[in-house]
């Protein structure tokens, strides 16, 4: 990668003068070069699109990186942090990941399989005895107090990295969907037991293994990482994932000398135009180190936890995971449960199945997640590829992760 110093003062000051919006990207745009398979012409389509966005007031602003066959091929930060303050975006920003915490947490529960205390098919109640007897909502739309019916099978360790266990996130839209909502992100809970607990109080929305229904399953599998581990899932993350992979960025907490790197999350208001959030999810003193979200990182330290995954387990001579279960992990395992043409569900990741049925680019294999604040990554074997995309952007679309596969995937080309 070229240094930015070695281009001709005058360049460098009008890359001053362009603003923040182009500021921090790196100098990976010579339209002359190809480097690892990309084209660095048709890759600035992508650039061009984030900064078009940014100036548009559709977005405050984005950190991207992409690795291909091993080499940062592009590395930048437009727009930024906070348009409030009108300060510019960095690439080593800080983000709340939201949702992109539960392959980390997947990756911990696994490496706690490697080790032997469990089997992907035991009961989760042999383990924590409160998920005995569950029951199931007859009717959703009958809210928490509706009638129900005895769950027709135990919940396993299977269907809590799958989505199946018939448990909620509480977006479904359904009156029993948002009392769940409520229930687990509304009320003080001090822990992370305290909020599994407060869940399994609620109906099921299914029979375990019968839907592939978006929930917090990820939070059981905290509370099992502790009961196995014998550390809380913050300290068992630092010590078994952060540390080895050197990702110093990555935690449930800020800390205060670090808090100027933090993004706040954005919203449009009734005027249409992009505004910090009023309200704000806490920096520091959280106590729930929870599965389905909760981690702040940054997109090099993220890059990090993905090379190992791409590299099958591997980082630096460190073997987090085995190969054999990095497959298992980003295999489909929900049939034909998950809905979405062309997708399936592995442990913890959406797959592709059928680059066919999908209607978008990419490689069967490919696995992937993204953030309810409009983070995004993806991972692809077959291209040797990882792409990260990150703001701070409320309500979650999937725009963004949309057009970053199109744009990113159109500019590999044929090497000869």
């Amino acid at each position: 990668m070229k240094n930015i110093f070695h281009l001709p003062t005058l360049i460098i000051l009008l890359l001053f003068l362009w603003g923040p919006a182009k500021a921090q990207s790196s100098p990976n745009s010579n339209p002359k070069v190809t480097l690892a398979g990309i084209d660095r012409e048709r890759l600035n389509r992508y650039d061009e699109f984030l900064k078009n966005e940014i100036e548009e007031g559709r977005m405050p602003g984005a950190v991207s990186y992409i690795m291909r066959r091993g080499e940062i091929v592009h590395e930048v930060a437009y727009g930024y942090s906070s348009l409030k303050d009108k300060t510019p975006i960095q690439k080593d920003q800080l983000f709340h990941i939201m949702s992109m915490t539960k392959p980390i947490v997947t990756v911990a529960f696994m490496m706690l399989f490697e080790e032997g205390h469990f089997s992907l098919t035991d009961p989760v109640s042999k383990y924590l005895p409160q998920f005995k007897d569950l029951r199931v909502a007859e009717d959703v739309g009958q809210g928490a107090n509706g009638q129900t019916q005895p769950a027709n099978k135990e919940i396993t360790i299977s269907h809590l990295l799958t989505h199946t266990a018939g448990f909620s996130h509480g977006l479904g839209g359904t009156k029993l969907d948002n009392e769940i909502a409520k229930a687990l992100y509304s009320e003080s809970h001090k822990n992370i037991e305290n909020r599994v607990n407060t869940m399994i109080k609620m109906p099921l929305v299914g029979h375990p293994g019968e839907q592939w229904y978006y929930s917090a399953s990820p939070d059981v599998l905290s509370l099992l990482i502790e009961h196995f581990s014998g550390m809380t899932t913050a300290g068992f993350l630092k010590q078994r994932i952060f540390d080895p992979l050197e990702m110093e960025d990555t935690g449930y907490n800020i800390s205060k000398e670090n808090k100027g790197r933090w993004m706040p999350v954005h919203h449009m208001d009734k005027q249409g135009n992009l505004i910090n959030s009023a309200a704000q999810l806490p920096t520091e003193g959280n106590t729930i180190f929870g599965g389905t979200h909760g981690l702040f990182s940054s997109a090099p330290d993220y890059m990090k936890f993905c090379q190992m995954l791409l590299n099958k387990g591997e980082y630096k001579g460190k073997h987090l995971l085995s190969p054999k279960t990095v497959d298992i992990m980003t295999m489909n395992q929900v049939d034909d449960l998950y809905q979405a043409p062309g997708q399936g569900f592995g442990l913890g990741f959406g797959v592709t199945t059928n680059v066919a049925a999908s209607k978008t680019l990419g490689s069967v294999g490919q696995y992937y997640w993204s953030g309810a604040y409009c983070t995004y990554f993806f991972i692809d074997p077959k291209e040797e590829m990882i792409v990260i995309l990150m703001s701070q952007l409320q309500p979650y679309s999937n725009y963004y992760g949309e057009k970053m596969r199109q744009l990113v995937y159109q500019s590999l080309v044929r090497e000869y």
